[in-house]
């Protein structure tokens, strides 16, 4: 095997992979089918506003430390950090909210003060999830998923009970205040599925979230994309934009052989996919699926989003940089997302304005606001449809925060479901991928190495470990060290 790879597609995963393979030699190309690189971290810029068109928050920084550190390099060469403070506020009714402190002591006493003695309750739980954080992210993320005796070390034999019980269950043994138990559940949401269906073992995401706090890059979490693919050109990787792979090539023994890319063949006998991993296999002879149409059907996947992109033309009032409405009834909507999946009948909701920490995201005076709203998969995707709905949180937005805004908006851009699909070939227009569940963890999730296909490989949300920004970078690092042992063989 020469050592030339394609890489398909250029998300978080896709740029990671590249890198790695890169330092080891190989000739990486990646080809992205849109006009700029990034995956779902793109940037939308109008009149003088900048917005990230997909992830939005910076968690666990020891993880992008540790990546570029891989390089002898550091966050710091690529990108500037600032710590937010609140790392986030959460809305609870009208002029009800709470700041959450990037300082831990700050929000014992935010506990306390809610609930005598949850303080106390929280201290414990964070504990444990320092203790899960520091397994997962040592013995259990960087793992292929290619074998159940992975996770079987002398720490998780440990922890075997937490992986059959779950968040909601640990989150409401000792605390009883709905508003921290929402506090609490929250951090799941990254992983994709309910709380009363994520392993407890996953509670170091409030490790992540009140342990590490949360971070801004300034100018974006495009700057990271940017960090990345400087990290790759130094490396000698090659990015090809509009970049539309058609077809994966294999010869009469079932091994790639190239690429049909924009109606033009590529020879390689080395492919790795980091597009979406249902749309990757069609690519392929039906024949070489390792996945049924209904394999897909009943996987229990994360939810997709309406987004709203809107510029103000004055600053937004009693918001943070980050901030959540739980105003509505969390377990109705969740239900509307997995279990009876329709448009929300009062959904929750999210929403930044980075220009209150990041002047360069919008003009003097002025506002960037992101509007998010989780939405089961695969719904029917109108304008009608999204203007109803951009109403009906703007409305409610207005309430909530005691002020008028609607008078007050430039422009403002929508992304939804057919987006999902049309610009990322997203399976049923998903946006975060497949949910963490307990059958959906580790080895059970699909292959990182194709099982019908010789030296066609796959990384990012669809497989190990899982959604997230931090995830898709480990998931570029665990597909790029399989590629490699399996070429020495």
């Amino acid at each position: 095997m020469n050592k030339n790879v394609y890489i398909i597609g250029s998300g978080f995963s896709s740029l990671s992979a590249s890198c790695y393979l890169a330092k080891e030699g190989y000739n990486v190309t990646v080809l992205e089918k849109n006009s700029t690189l990034g995956g779902r971290a793109r940037q939308y810029k109008k009149e003088g506003f900048t917005f990230d068109i997909g992830p939005s928050w910076y968690w666990m920084p020891d993880v992008f430390e540790r990546f570029f550190s891989d390089f002898g390099k550091k966050p710091s060469d690529y990108y500037t950090l600032d710590k937010l403070n609140p790392g986030y506020e959460v809305y609870f009714g009208e002029n009800s909210s709470v700041k959450i402190s990037s300082e831990l002591n700050e929000i014992y006493n935010l506990f306390e003060s809610e609930e005598k003695g949850s303080g106390k309750h929280l201290a414990s739980f964070l504990n444990s999830a320092k203790e899960n954080y520091d397994t997962a992210i040592k013995d259990l993320v960087y793992k292929p998923g290619v074998s159940p005796l992975e996770l079987v070390t002398t720490t998780t034999i440990a922890r075997v009970t937490q992986f059959f019980s779950t968040i909601r269950k640990q989150v409401r043994k000792n605390i009883k205040s709905q508003k921290l138990i929402q506090i609490l559940e929250f951090p799941v949401l990254f992983l994709g599925a309910k709380p009363s269906n994520t392993p407890a073992f996953y509670n170091f995401m409030n490790y992540a979230d009140f342990g590490l706090g949360t971070w801004h890059p300034r100018g974006g979490m495009y700057k990271v994309i940017e960090g990345i693919v400087s990290l790759g050109e130094s490396l000698g990787v090659d990015f090809k934009t509009n970049s539309n792979v058609e077809k994966i090539l294999t010869d009469s023994t079932n091994k790639v052989s190239g690429l049909i890319v924009n109606g033009e063949e590529l020879r390689s006998d080395l492919v790795l996919s980091g597009a979406d991993y249902h749309h990757t296999e069609t690519l392929l002879n039906k024949n070489l699926h390792q996945y049924s149409d209904s394999y897909w059907d009943k996987k229990i996947f994360a939810p997709s989003s309406l987004l709203f992109y809107v510029g103000f033309d004055k600053k937004i009032k009693n918001v943070s940089h980050h901030t959540l409405f739980f105003d509505s009834d969390f377990d109705a909507h969740a239900e509307e997302i997995y279990d009876n999946p329709k448009w929300p009948t009062n959904p929750l909701f999210y929403a930044n304005f980075t220009s209150i920490t990041d002047k360069t995201s919008a003009p003097d005076g002025k506002e960037a606001g992101f509007f998010l709203i989780p939405l089961a998969p695969d719904l029917e995707d109108t304008e009608d449809l999204r203007e109803q709905y951009f109403h009906k949180i703007i409305d409610r937005f207005e309430k909530l925060t005691n002020q008028s805004v609607k008078e007050n908006i430039i422009f403002k851009k929508s992304f939804c479901v057919n987006d999902f699909k049309e610009e990322y070939n997203s399976y049923k227009g998903n946006a975060y991928g497949m949910a963490n569940t307990l059958l959906q963890t580790a080895f059970l999730r699909p292959n990182i190495k194709s099982s019908k296909v010789e030296n066609l490989f796959f990384t990012g949300q669809l497989t190990v470990p899982g959604p997230g920004v931090p995830p898709a970078l480990i998931s570029g690092k665990i597909a790029s060290e399989l590629i490699i042992k399996n070429k020495n063989k």
